[in-house]
């Protein structure tokens, strides 16, 4: 979804009358101190924080392929497919060929987002227990 520097401007100045800022910083001061309640080494917590709030930013959460990318790596961990698994076939189909190069650029760069965010939650929550 390709959005407009003029729309982009708009949302921004939609989350700073909101107080999104000021709500972020709160939950980051939280963060912060679970964390050193916990013994998270806090540099990481901030970037974890920081690719939630970009995510936030860029409407990606909850995202419906980052929870199928969560699903699959739980039930089969990576796989040397994974891919292909992800490929939507029906619109893979329409595609020529330098449109597929560039789709599966796209959802290879996609996957290895997803997958590290799965691998940042998934050493919060086990050091979070």
């Amino acid at each position: 979804m390709d959005r407009s520097l003029k729309t982009l401007a708009k949302e921004a100045k939609c989350r700073m009358k909101r107080g999104f800022w000021q709500e972020c910083e709160k939950k980051l001061e939280d963060e912060r101190s679970f964390a050193r309640k916990q013994g998270i080494n806090e540099s990481k917590l901030e970037l974890y924080f920081r690719d939630k709030v970009d995510a936030q930013i860029k409407g990606d959460t909850p995202d419906e392929f980052y929870l199928k990318v969560k699903k699959m790596l739980l039930e089969e961990g990576e796989v040397s497919d994974a891919i292909g698994r992800l490929t939507d076939r029906a619109y893979y189909e329409t595609l020529g060929y330098a449109e597929k190069q560039r789709y599966n650029l796209e959802l290879s760069e996609k996957y290895l987002r997803a997958l590290e965010r799965f691998k940042k939650e998934y050493e919060f929550e086990l050091r979070g227990r």
